[in-house]
C-alpha cells in the first residue's frame, strides 16, 4: 500500500500582486490627502473647488488597469467622506471618478502608447464633463438642490466648464508624472519606454 502525499498547494488567484496591492493602497492614501487640497479655479463659481486626486487614480489606472484606478479613486472618496461626513459629495465624486478613469484607463490598456494615453484622457474629460451634468441633475437635485431649476442655470456657465477644466488639469498632471512613476511601480518588462 503506497503512501500518498497530502501536501496542500496554494495558488495566488488575486488579479494583482502584493506589490500592486500595496502600491494601490499607497496611491489611495495619496489621493485622499490630495482631496483636501481645495482650489477655486473658476472665478464665476468659487464654490466649486479643484483637487488633484484623480491624477493619482489615473496613474494607477494606467499602470494596473481601469479597475485598479477606480478602486484608488473610490477608496479616496470614501475616506474623504469619513473624515468630513460629506456623503453626497462622495457619491458624486465616485460617479466622476468612474466617468473619468474608466474610459481613460480602458483606452490606454488597448493602446499602450502616449497617443493612447492622450486619447484616453480626452475621452475621460468628455465623459466626466457630461457625467457632471447627469450627476448634478440627479444626485444633486435629490440631495442638495431640491429642484432641477436651481441647478440648470448654473450648468453652462459654471458646472460644465469647471468639470472640463478640472479633468484637463488632472490629465496634464497624470501625463507629466506617469512615465517616471510607472517605471518605479511596474515590473521591468512592463515599464514605459521612450515617450
Amino acid at each position: 500500500m503506497s503512501e500518498q502525499s497530502n501536501s496542500v498547494q496554494f495558488q495566488n488567484t488575486n488579479k494583482w500582486s502584493t506589490k500592486e496591492l500595496v502600491t494601490m493602497a499607497l496611491f489611495a492614501a495619496i489621493a485622499t490627502v490630495l482631496m483636501f487640497i481645495q482650489i477655486p479655479i473658476l472665478p464665476s463659481a468659487p464654490f466649486l473647488t479643484y483637487d488633484p486626486s484623480f491624477a493619482a487614480a489615473a496613474v494607477v489606472g494606467f499602470a494596473f488597469g481601469p479597475a485598479a484606478g477606480l478602486i484608488v479613486g473610490i477608496v479616496a472618496s470614501v475616506l474623504h467622506a469619513l473624515f468630513l461626513g460629506e456623503w453626497v459629495g462622495a457619491l458624486m465624486n465616485i460617479a466622476a471618478c468612474i466617468f473619468f478613469i474608466l474610459p481613460a484607463a480602458a483606452i490606454y490598456k488597448k493602446d499602450h502608447t502616449l497617443r493612447g494615453a492622450v486619447i484616453g484622457l480626452i475621452a475621460g474629460c468628455i465623459f466626466a464633463t457630461l457625467g457632471a451634468f447627469l450627476t448634478n441633475a440627479t444626485i444633486g437635485v435629490w440631495f442638495w438642490y431640491g429642484d432641477i431649476n436651481v441647478i440648470l442655470p448654473l450648468m453652462i456657465p459654471a458646472v460644465l466648464p469647471f468639470n472640463l477644466l478640472k479633468t484637463i488639469l488632472n490629465s496634464v498632471i497624470a501625463l507629466a508624472v506617469y512615465k517616471t512613476i510607472s517605471n518605479l511601480i511596474t515590473p521591468k518588462k512592463d515599464q514605459v519606454k521612450g515617450r
